[in-house]
């Protein structure tokens, strides 16, 4: 079973992502009373690292591989949706349900694209398939109950947040065991031959 280069030599970015999503769920769930602007200030930097820590996955491959456009275009849209979070501190709720929810969406046909590329390699193209459509749904929620309140937000982003960390964890360790097993019988193979 063939799994691009880009998804096994960094498996360890997908279990960064996760552990950042599932640090930065477990703060909204503890601690639902935060103001508006530690709030932005936590979403905004959540944005940023998983949009940095994907384009350091999509840049950092073999040189005769080329570069994964979605997984640029994912962490751009991570970055840019981080950085336009930070710069605005004094962000409305509304304005905040917009941008979180259309970086969601964003993300999500972006995951979709990304699995139905992982299904040429047979590669756990089933839980990016999954993460990309509960990243479209919670967009989509967002955008159609906007007022829920900042509390309900956090809650919803917090969830959001927290499945996306432990499907990311699940994939990162799949393709760890697998990329383990495969060097195992590689140098087993070399050490026979």
């Amino acid at each position: 079973m063939m799994i691009p280069s880009v998804l096994h030599t960094n498996w360890w970015a997908l279990a960064l992502r996760s552990l950042v999503a599932t640090i930065c769920a477990l703060l909204t769930f503890l601690l639902p009373g935060l103001t508006l602007l530690v709030l932005v200030a936590l979403f905004g930097v959540y944005f940023i690292l998983n949009g940095l820590l994907t384009l350091v996955a999509a840049f950092r491959q073999s040189r005769d591989q080329p570069v994964w456009w979605g997984l640029v275009l994912e962490g751009v849209a991570g970055v840019v949706a981080g950085g336009l979070t930070l710069a605005w501190p004094d962000i409305t709720l509304l304005a905040l349900v917009y941008v979180v929810a259309l970086w969601a969406i964003l993300t999500g046909f972006l995951q979709i694209g990304t699995a139905f590329r992982l299904r040429k390699h047979r590669a756990s193209e089933g839980l990016m398939l999954l993460s990309g459509l509960l990243a479209i749904g919670f967009g989509v929620l967002l955008i159609f109950w906007p007022r829920a309140g900042a509390l309900a937000l956090a809650w919803w982003v917090g969830a959001y947040i927290f499945g996306f960390g432990m499907i990311l964890g699940i994939l990162a360790y799949r393709l760890r065991r697998r990329t383990a097993g495969h060097s195992g019988r590689s140098t087993m193979a070399q050490a026979a031959g």
